[in-house]
């Protein structure tokens, strides 16, 4: 039993008071009545502005129960785990619990704990409990739900994470307008500080302290209780509706005949007193992501997650951990929604948890991880399954003394070839099991033989071609000459094989506007030679020798080239510019050469100049919500469809970066990089001052880092289940190989699973992605990842072992490409229908019975609520009318091949109070919840997105501080002009800019430097990203938001 698992002597904060309207009072000098089950959301006891209140049936009022066991008592059956959530002390239950082998077993939050008794077993507590004769209407829903304390879960059922617990240990006490006793200058509740979110503490007191009430709301004289919802104090407004019961539930009355549990407590009968004022639900009692983050980090980040078990949940994305092989995946490579998964469709149906991985299969791993080790096989290959072509795994089954193995995907025995065979020890394991790389360990690579080659012979190292849009636009604002400049010293970090001398890369380059420009840049040459192609309708490479070079042998004219282009195009008038003929001529010049290779193509514009792939504007913001709308994110020309599969055949992956002053079509423009593999980088209104030092990381860090070419990823699956379903940057010619012309260490692949036969809990299920590619020095490789997972046959172990981070992140993607079929309110409400049918099942099956006026979310899930609604709020489902068409289009392309790291910070950005942070340690101030009232008028606040980085500067912040950071002596004086933070000579200073700097190194793209005044006209950008809040195009805020997902639930279990 872990320490935060006791069990608790009493409840103390929150006790139940005298006239709380929608408590059931404990009887007999404070014991727990059986079978009544005590309100639990003190927080939510009262109408919410803004919301109408409704007044339900007369019939809904509970009655006495009349059968079915009684449920555990609440105040004495809520163990520690049971979350108020002013603490979320969840931290080592926050995925769920492994296999139970696993050597980081991590206890259910909750298990019932009775007085006195051992845990109850399963059968001693009934899925439902009938009181009385509830309407029809909510028959079924009582069934299931009718008196669940949040503690008290069957023994099988994961932890449920409710919503601020009424009573029970921590918990707040009601918001609403009730009266409540004199306060006591006793302690602040446990956890709260008034300042900022609530702290992470041991959840047991051992003796109930004097109610305390909640800083702000004035004690009151007793006031007789109400009967019934009291009459609305205002009109009905639009919005979700609050249910007025101390859980959204429906409003519940007193248990007749119970008299009061303190003396002078008002008998239920009297009649109702004015109604109590409206108020809004306490936001620190509902789920925080920085407290699950924090918690999470404390309990994992200290050990190693070892990988040697089935069905681990790995620590959270957010935490930083050190991963050991043995015999599993990392999480840095694979990571998947649920680590337990049901042993059947029907079951998977029914909790409509999407059973998803995603793949990033050449992540970088931290310097003190180890890469991949290389086997190689010689001239035979790799081993693997006759049948289903499975490569050799740990998971494969050696028998008949080693001579032959079972393939552990299809069951199929295979010869193991002579040159591998080895003798079995006495427990069955080969006896070199640890000195092979493919026995031992989850991902290894295999070098490939010339089978794996196209046209069976070995690939030529691949090749980088720059082409350079020299159009007006481009040479006036400086972009042409910093392009230039930068290639002279990037062209030696060309990605290079581990003891490589230099890169096997050679290079080419062309510049464009309306017509195509090659240049001959041979070493014997003195100057480079410069060749046009005015035909740009049919393209065709004017030279072979001399355009692709190695940089160290052609060096002097490549330095020349680079200096006299600026000089050629200076005064150009040229405006329009082509673009599918670039892509064509790089095409061209790979297939002339027979190697794979990327081009780096840098443009500014609308393609309007007559040729093929030409584009007209077609930017029409009206679409915005209609059914049309998704022709905004759709391609308007098949042409580039075509083009990036001719690509894709030739291994020709395309990188854009793009300049664009106005709409230049994104959706058109990114489908060959997106279809290659490649990426697109985006700059707006690009000032060399300010946006040429986050384009030239971005450049930087785009040339050097490791990429496979001429890529094909297949994923196998062991009977029952099968990749159905994927996401991501890459072309399909087929349903099951994933093509991508370059596949680079920041992109993932995202795959969806279906049952096609039953699992069984004793086998698991296992994945093994293979990637076949070749590398930067031009060998073909074999990389494979294994994952084993575990089967349930019980929800409560799918619901306990699932990862909300992952979860989100194939929602996104999957919402994400559903917009360019169906109208983006579809696409909402499916979403919305998807995550409460998750959630509703969860509480059907598995939470304990108790009112339905509750929201029960399991552990794990307990954060999905808060991450869906940041989705949904997002620029491509939700745009605000500063969202152009073009930033849609790219963030909906960015988003489908992120990582689950990515995803997190994109949608629910970290928030740093950088006022707070310690100068003279090295860690970064604890993060807060991204809403306005957590933001300070005297503080200075980073808030990161992976995008950008904005520090928010308050009205009074200390002139000494604005000097130390700004270099300025007042406020007014601050620019927001700033693109870096000025280097200065003090402590602050250098915390805040290594804090930067810090978070930079951690993300895929620079991220854009943005300084924000408070009540400055930036300051609405800036709100735009503290997801908590209702946002300006019509998102709903995070206490709202889960008010209507409740709402859902309810709907569907009733």
């Amino acid at each position: 039993m872990s320490v935060n698992q006791q069990a608790h002597t009493g409840p103390p904060y929150g006790q139940p008071q005298p006239g709380y309207q929608g408590y059931q009072q404990p009887a007999y000098g404070g014991q727990s009545l059986p079978g009544v089950p005590q309100a639990q959301y003190g927080a939510y006891n009262g109408p919410v502005p803004g919301y109408q209140q409704p007044v339900p049936p007369q019939g809904s009022l509970r009655a006495p129960p009349t059968s079915g066991a009684p449920p555990p008592a609440s105040g004495a059956s809520h163990p520690s785990g049971h979350l108020a959530y002013s603490q979320f002390e969840h931290g080592d239950v926050q995925n769920g619990i492994p296999a139970s082998a696993a050597p980081m077993q991590r206890p259910p939050a909750s298990q019932p704990f009775l007085p006195g008794s051992a845990p109850t077993p399963v059968s001693q507590i009934p899925t439902f409990q009938q009181y009385g004769a509830p309407p029809a209407s909510v028959q079924q829903l009582r069934n299931h739900m009718a008196g669940m304390t949040i503690g008290g879960t069957a023994a099988s059922a994961p932890p449920p994470a409710g919503l601020g617990y009424g009573v029970g240990p921590s918990s707040y006490p009601p918001t609403t307008g009730a009266p409540r006793p004199p306060a006591m200058p006793g302690p602040p509740l446990p956890g709260q500080t008034v300042a900022g979110p609530p702290s992470s503490q041991p959840n047991h007191v051992s003796s109930p302290p004097p109610p305390s009430t909640m800083a702000g709301l004035h004690p009151g004289p007793p006031m007789s209780g109400l009967h019934g919802p009291p009459p609305p104090t205002h009109p009905p407004q639009p919005g979700y509706q609050m249910q007025q019961n101390g859980s959204f539930g429906q409003m519940r009355g007193p248990p007749p005949n119970y008299g009061g549990a303190y003396p002078g407590a008002p008998n239920y009968g009297s009649p109702p007193g004015p109604p109590p004022p409206p108020k809004r639900l306490d936001p620190d009692s509902i789920p925080s992501p920085i407290q699950v983050i924090e918690d999470d980090r404390n309990n994992r980040g200290s050990e190693p997650f070892v990988t040697g078990v089935r069905g681990q949940v790995p620590p959270l994305v957010t935490t930083n951990f050190l991963v050991k092989d043995q015999g599993n995946a990392s999480p840095r490579y694979i990571r998947c929604t649920s680590y337990n998964i049901p042993c059947t469709s029907d079951m998977a149906k029914q909790s409509q948890v999407p059973l998803a991985a995603v793949i990033k299969p050449l992540a970088a791993l931290p310097p003190e991880e180890t890469v991949p080790y290389l086997v190689d096989h010689g001239e035979s290959g790799p081993v693997r399954c006759n049948r289903c072509k499975a490569y050799m795994c740990p998971f494969m089954q050696f028998i008949e003394g080693g001579r032959r193995f079972q393939c552990c995907f299809c069951s199929c025995v295979t010869e193991v070839p002579p040159h591998y065979f080895q003798h079995l020890d006495h427990t069955g394991k080969r006896v070199d099991f640890y000195d092979r790389p493919e026995l031992s360990l989850g991902s290894y690579e295999f070098l490939a033989t010339v089978d794996y080659c196209k046209n069976n012979k070995f690939p030529s190292p691949p090749a980088f071609i720059f082409m350079i849009d020299v159009s007006y636009n481009a040479v006036k604002s400086g972009l042409v000459r910093l392009i230039c400049e930068e290639l002279k010293s990037l062209l030696d970090y060309l990605p290079r094989e581990g003891n490589m001398e230099e890169s096997a890369i050679r290079v080419g380059f062309v510049t464009y506007n309306k017509v195509l420009h090659f240049y001959n840049v041979k070493s014997s040459l003195a100057q480079p030679q410069m060749m046009v192609v005015s035909d740009v309708a049919d393209m065709f490479v004017p030279l072979l020798d001399g355009f692709l070079v190695n940089v160290n042998e052609s060096r002097t004219v490549i330095a020349s080239l680079l200096d006299q282009i600026p000089e050629m195009f200076a005064d150009t008038r040229e405006t329009e510019t082509v673009f599918a003929p670039v892509i064509q001529a790089g095409l061209e010049a790979l297939k002339a050469a027979e190697c794979a290779g990327k081009l780096f193509i840098f443009h500014t514009s609308l393609p309007i100049a007559e040729a093929p792939g030409k584009l007209k504007n077609r930017d029409d913001r009206k679409l915005i919500n209609t059914d049309k709308e998704k022709t905004l994110f759709q391609p308007q020309t098949s042409f580039y469809n075509n083009l990036a599969k001719d690509c894709v055949a030739q291994g020709c992956c395309v990188d854009l970066f793009l300049f664009p002053n106005q709409y230049l079509d994104v959706a058109t423009l990114g489908v060959v990089p997106y279809q290659t593999g490649g990426s697109i980088f985006k700059y707006a209104y690009f000032q060399l001052e300010t946006d040429q030092y986050r384009f030239l990381n971005d450049l930087r860090r785009d040339v050097q880092k490791e990429v496979g070419f001429d890529a094909v990823m297949r994923v196998r699956t062991s009977t029952g289940i099968r990749a159905t379903d994927f996401f991501g940057a890459f072309y399909m010619s087929n349903t099951t190989d994933v093509e991508m012309a370059g596949l680079d260490c920041d992109k993932t692949i995202t795959v969806e699973f279906k049952h096609d036969d039953k699992l069984s809990e004793d086998s698991g299920a296992l994945l093994q992605c293979a990637l076949l590619y070749t590398s930067c020095a031009g060998q073909r490789r074999l990389r494979i990842h294994n994952l084993s997972l575990n089967c349930c046959t019980q929800l409560a172990d799918l619901y306990r072992n699932c990862e909300t981070d992952t979860l989100i992140n194939y929602l996104a993607k999957y919402a994400y490409r559903g917009v360019l079929s169906s109208p983006v309110k579809t696409v909402r409400d499916a979403l919305i229908n998807q995550c409460a049918q998750i959630l509703a099942c969860y509480r059907k099956n598995c939470a304990s019975p108790s009112s339905a006026g509750q929201l029960i979310l399991p552990e794990c899930m307990k954060l999905l609520p808060v991450y869906l609604n940041c989705v949904l709020k997002s620029d491509v489902l939700q745009p605000g009318p500063e969202v152009t068409t073009d930033d849609r289009a790219y963030v909906r392309q960015l988003v489908t091949s992120m990582d689950v790291a990515e995803t997190n910070v994109f949608f629910y950005p970290r928030l740093l109070p950088l006022t707070k942070a310690d100068v003279d340690s090295d860690s970064l101030p604890a993060a807060i919840r991204n809403s306005e009232e957590r933001l300070s008028k005297g503080d200075i606040y980073l808030l990161e997105n992976g995008l950008n980085i904005f520090v928010w500067v308050g009205v009074n912040v200390q002139q000494g501080l604005i000097q130390n950071l700004f270099g300025v002596s007042s406020f007014s004086q601050i620019s927001n002009a700033l693109s870096t933070l000025p280097v200065l000579e003090n402590p602050f200073s250098k915390k805040v800019r290594s804090i930067v700097d810090m978070l930079q190194g951690q993300r895929s793209r620079y991220m854009k430097l943005i300084i924000v005044k408070q009540e400055d006209k930036l300051e609405m950008l800036f709100k735009h990203f503290l997801v908590e809040d209702k946002s300006l195009s019509g998102g709903a805020s995070y206490v709202d938001f889960l008010c209507h997902m409740h709402k859902e639930i309810r709907q569907l279990l009733s």
